[in-house]
């Protein structure tokens, strides 16, 4: 009954799409357990390079099951287009099922998305815009929309109708916006429940069935630890929990199933959007690994911060998950480097702590303390076994290892799925 929760464990887009397209090839079941197409994996496999937003990265493994949980936040007419993409490109998408638990994005939480973002003019938080705080709101406060409405006409626009008496309210009231048609939206969602009606089930009873035939099942986060809304660098966070303990919550699946928890983590780091990166390279070398790694969102084409690995950061997100392996993931991107930093402190007004500041203030003047090692300078992308590593390099890993205090079980050298260095089994 190996069930893997595959994470992030840093600010996102640390390869997750990569890991868990590798080690979807060996599992029977793949969910999405959070976030929404805010989050975007690449993927590049023997089928070409996939961006996916919404489609669990498992889905390019044949045979197996793929799961959008219950927290995620749908937005449908992107998973159709995502849909209508992969079949165009030969991936059968006949087996991607939808929780009926899972809470669709509407139109005015797009736009509320926006409209907010404007309002906060220069505090703004930097989201995708894509609607996503908003829907989890209305999940929270009882009036959201779920993917089960939409196989029954008669209940989807009595919830409509609730929800957009409130939501018109706000849109004309504090944002001077003008109302939006219940009609439209309406016939509108009808239509997508046309599409997306034989993908949605009782998900909890498919990974109920898995696990009791012994199946290998994945559980795919989005986004990363270190937005978390209650342990990230709040308030510039995610609405959903991208934690181990979010991806039980978000599939069903009680947290004692989880046999193995992998952290995915950059061998630096990186951030999009507002709020505070103590280690973030504002120089020559963070221009040079933004580069390299063509380090630019998925979803949004956005220039990430690039940073050193922060160490205090990464200690943490270990704490707050339970991390039983991890993963270091774009070793090749440091090859050229002479030398790298590795952040095992932070000074906070002037007193050095060895802890990650709860309060977002805090850490924006936190300063690194770095610890320096000599790089590698030679391209490792051909190197598939961990001992033939150059030996500096296997010190940067081991060292990261000692820092998390979790052992390494995937070393990625490369975006492609062979690009991969299996350090230690996970299965």
């Amino acid at each position: 009954m190996p069930v893997i929760a595959v994470v992030g464990a840093q600010w996102g887009d640390e390869g997750k799409g990569k890991i868990v397209d590798m080690l979807a090839e060996e599992a029977n079941v793949i969910a999405r357990s959070c976030g929404g197409d805010n989050a975007g994996h690449t993927v590049v496999n023997r089928l070409g390079e996939f961006k996916l937003h919404l489609t669990p990265s498992g889905i390019f493994s044949a045979g197996a099951t793929c799961i959008i949980g219950n927290g995620v936040a749908l937005n449908p007419s992107v998973l159709i287009g995502e849909i209508d993409h992969l079949n165009e490109r030969g991936v059968d998408t006949s087996r991607l099922f939808i929780s009926d638990r899972t809470h669709l994005i509407m139109p005015y939480h797009l736009l509320l998305d926006g409209l907010e973002e404007e309002r906060r003019g220069g505090k703004a938080i930097g989201t995708t815009r894509k609607g996503i705080g908003p829907a989890y709101t209305d999940k929270v406060a009882r009036r959201g929309i779920r993917a089960g409405d939409l196989l029954d006409k008669e209940a989807l626009r009595e919830r409509l109708h609730t929800a957009l008496d409130y939501q018109n309210t706000i849109l004309t009231k504090v944002y001077e916006h003008d109302s939006l048609s219940e009609d439209d939206i309406y016939e509108q969602y009808c239509q997508y429940a046309e599409r997306l009606s034989p993908h949605i089930r009782e998900t909890t009873s498919i990974l109920e069935e898995a696990l009791r035939r012994n199946d290998v099942v994945l559980l795919e986060g989005a986004q990363g630890a270190l937005l978390d809304t209650d342990f990230g660098t709040y308030p510039y966070a995610t609405s959903s929990s991208p934690l181990v303990g979010g991806a039980c919550l978000g599939t069903g699946l009680g947290p004692a199933r989880i046999t193995q928890a992998l952290g995915i983590f950059k061998a630096y780091c990186t951030r999009v959007g507002g709020g505070p990166m103590p280690t973030e390279l504002k120089d020559k070398t963070g221009e040079l690994i933004r580069e390299v790694a063509h380090e630019y969102g998925t979803t949004t084409g956005r220039a990430r911060r690039c940073g050193w690995f922060d160490g205090i950061a990464a200690r943490f997100s270990n704490r707050i998950n339970g991390l039983t392996r991890i993963a270091v993931t774009r070793l090749d991107v440091l090859d050229t480097l002479p030398s790298l930093k590795i952040c095992t402190g932070y000074k906070l007004d002037g007193r050095e702590i060895d802890y990650f500041p709860a309060n977002a203030a805090a850490l924006e003047r936190c300063e690194p303390v770095y610890e320096e090692m000599p790089g590698w300078q030679m391209p490792i992308s051909d190197i598939r076994d961990y001992e033939q590593l150059p030996l500096r390099a296997r010190q940067y890993v081991e060292r990261l290892e000692e820092i998390i205090n979790c052992p390494v079980s995937i070393v990625s050298v490369g975006m492609r799925r062979e690009q991969t260095i299996i350090k230690m089994p996970l299965l």
